[in-house]
């Protein structure tokens, strides 16, 4: 696999995942090594930041999303790249180090497409173009029966990270993804 050239700097929680993601992309990358985050560290990020921008890929899982929450409150314009939690799991082990170089450079290539798109749509829309709880129940992805898994289905595809439904609109909005597009995601999961 040829390695993709990111301009970012990339931000992962250890150095196990600086291994896997180098071995995916050329990058500066970043390890935050937990969430007890060092001055230092802190220091390099904001420089990264200021003078690249970063791109957030933590594990699918509850320590990896408190920091992701922890960086995006610093950062708050760090493009979110999420790994499906499938994908970063081996036997009991969820994390980006168990991530396959190929599926790595896919998430950072569709967060940073979805970036770009996102700032172009954001001025195209208004509130109404946007999905709501009303919308989701109707979809199947809130409410009933299978809607988590559904969701969890919905929010791969737009390369998202999977949330509850509040944090799945909240999510939409952000990425500038509007209803029709998320409705075509449901349509490619019932297929």
């Amino acid at each position: 696999m040829d390695k993709i050239f990111v301009n970012q700097a990339i931000v992962v929680e250890g150095r196990d995942d600086v291994r896997a993601v180098s071995e995916a992309c050329d990058a500066l990358i970043i390890p935050t090594h937990g969430f007890g985050i060092s001055a230092e560290t802190w220091t390099l990020m904001e420089k990264a930041y200021a003078k690249k921008g970063l791109i957030l890929l933590l594990d699918p899982d509850f320590a990896g999303e408190g920091i992701r929450n922890k960086l995006t409150k610093k950062f708050p314009n760090a493009v979110q790249a999420y790994l499906d939690r499938a994908d970063a799991t081996e036997g009991t082990d969820i994390g980006v180090e168990n991530a396959r170089p190929e599926v790595i450079a896919e998430v950072i290539s569709k967060a940073l497409e979805r970036e770009s798109l996102a700032d172009a749509r954001k001025d195209e829309k208004d509130e109404e173009a946007y999905a709501n709880i009303r919308d989701l129940t109707e979809m199947g992805l809130a409410g009933g029966a299978g809607a988590s898994e559904k969701r969890a289905k919905v929010c791969k595809i737009l390369g998202i990270g999977y949330g509850n439904a509040s944090a799945m609109i909240k999510k939409l909005k952000g990425f500038g993804i509007d209803r029709d597009e998320l409705r075509q995601a449901v349509e490619k999961i019932e297929e």
